[in-house]
């Protein structure tokens, strides 16, 4: 995962760019409140397991913190303030009235049986409850999170409330307050993104070649969404390996091949498939580079090796400041994270606002409303990125600045303070 100090980094080039007040990155060097906790899990055997949990809400500048919950045994407290800062700069960047929070608990799922899952999501509410709410922070799916502990969570909150809060979490089955086309938004806002795209990299209408390596929700609807489009998903790896054909991947039938419990490596393709190890996966020759699963993919030490002509950032955080840097100077564009994979929030923050209003939305009111919406912010990036010459990354970052520039004016600055005195 990308530093701290690494997205300071990525704050520093922006500033250079466009004129920003200075008080703007103060805020943002720091998370409001970050709280540590320890979850006791009873487990189906009797035996009790201390888990590590914490929840950041770095920004609220712009509102209530929004950000997921992920479950995964390499999560810390830094990854969650990292992915909390991230998402600040996302929902900013979207123009939506929320600031950035993330969640996470340092456990492998695959070790816990259905029960001992659902007694650690309602731990987590029991943990957190007093940093949640509806107008305060608004958590989501992550890594290993999905709508089951998330219909869990939102049970235990309202049950700590004593009333049914569902607008306290997001990503809830559609059957207990969750909004049509949430579980899909996150791959498919990047194919959208991709779309708007097209013409300034030149794909034409989306027959170029795609790789996607992390085959999990948001992997599988990203390929899925540009296989339709026309794309030919050629390679798509998970972690235990990756497969390439040429002559094309069919996403559905891998995913319904894994679903089964079969190996990637014996999935079906369209012609003569080739496993190839996780490290070489990235260096596949190919349009669109698709990086799906973790931070940190891309980093100084592999950048070289690329050979796509875009990479389309759907993980967060897949390719460090260093290897930006390396990419930018191969020619290759990166799509940031910040925009690709912003449609999973734009789809929490409608269905926030669903629960809210009591008024839920059909599936093709809420794909069309995010289609407007990611194809406007990515046009407003290019925007920026042509005015300032600079690159999409930047671009972006300056759009999200300046987003937090007007929420922090509005409240008052040192120039405000000034004048008053």
């Amino acid at each position: 995962m990308v530093s701290l100090s690494h997205l300071s980094k990525r704050l520093d080039k922006a500033s250079k760019a466009a004129k920003i007040n200075g008080e703007v990155f103060e805020r943002l060097r720091h998370p409001k409140e970050t709280l540590s906790a320890t979850l006791w899990l009873r487990m189906d055997d009797g035996s009790l397991r201390a888990l590590e949990a914490w929840r950041c809400r770095y920004n609220e500048l712009r509102g209530p913190t929004k950000g997921g919950i992920r479950f995964h045994p390499d999560v810390s407290m830094d990854e969650v303030m990292q992915l909390a800062f991230l998402m600040t700069f996302k929902t900013a960047l979207m123009e939506l009235p929320l600031g950035g929070a993330k969640g996470g608990v340092s456990v492998d799922v695959r070790e816990l049986s259905a029960h001992e899952l659902e007694r650690l999501s309602r731990e987590y509410v029991n943990a957190f409850s007093s940093m949640i709410g509806p107008d305060r922070d608004v958590p989501a799916p992550d890594m290993n999170t999905n709508g089951l502990p998330l219909a869990w969570m939102s049970d235990q909150y309202s049950q700590i409330s004593e009333i049914d809060v569902p607008a306290a979490f997001t990503g809830k089955p559609v059957a207990v307050g969750g909004s049509a086309g949430r579980e899909q938004a996150t791959g498919l806002g990047g194919k959208i993104v991709l779309d708007a795209l097209s013409d300034r990299l030149n794909l034409g209408d989306g027959a170029g070649e795609v790789v996607v390596q992390g085959f999990g929700n948001a992997g599988f609807h990203c390929a899925r969404a540009l296989a339709e489009q026309g794309y030919q998903i050629v390679g798509i790896a998970n972690s235990s390996g990756g497969v390439i054909d040429r002559d094309g991947i069919d996403p559905e039938k891998v995913r319904a091949h894994l679903g089964d419990g079969g190996k990637l490596e014996d999935a079906p393709t369209n012609g003569k498939k080739k496993s190839v190890s996780k490290d070489d996966f990235l260096q596949i020759e190919c349009d669109i580079l698709v990086p799906a699963a973790i931070g940190g993919q891309i980093t100084s030490d592999n950048a070289e090796s690329v050979s796509a002509q875009a990479v389309l950032e759907l993980a967060n955080g897949p390719v460090t400041p260093d290897a930006d840097d390396i990419l930018e100077d191969n020619g290759v564009v990166v799509i940031p994270d910040i925009l690709a994979n912003a449609g999973g929030v734009t789809v929490s923050y409608y269905e926030w606002v669903q629960n809210r209003a009591g008024d839920y939305w059909s599936e093709n009111r809420v794909i069309e409303r995010l289609t407007e919406e990611l194809t406007r912010q990515t046009e407003t990036v290019c925007e920026v990125a042509d005015e300032l010459d600079i690159s999409l990354r930047t671009a972006a970052y300056v759009h999200a600045l300046r987003q937090l520039e007007a929420a922090m004016v509005a409240q008052g600055t040192e120039q405000t303070y000034r004048e008053a005195s």
